[in-house]
């Protein structure tokens, strides 16, 4: 598909297509980066993206304990409130 340059105020801009946006994602604020004298548009990455997988995996692992644990003395909510 070919595309104009146009003018927008001060800047100078291109029309996306609606159909572009949506099979890209596109929204809202995006990253713009050089590559090889190629324009690059891609979606700001969400931050905590992986996050959850992340901790699963924690999880499967062993790894999601915490590290200091005698530091914290118990309460009567820690041995009579509390279940897993």
């Amino acid at each position: 598909m070919k595309s104009n340059v146009i003018r927008i105020g001060n800047s100078w801009g291109i029309r996306i297509p609606k159909a572009f946006l949506e099979q890209c994602n596109l929204k809202g604020s995006v990253e713009l980066e050089i590559q090889n004298e190629h324009l690059v548009i891609r979606s700001i990455s969400k931050p905590r993206s992986g996050w959850e997988d992340a901790f699963r995996q924690m999880a499967v692992e062993g790894d999601d304990t915490l590290l200091d644990q005698e530091s914290w003395p118990k309460t009567k909510w820690d041995d009579t409130e509390w279940e897993w």
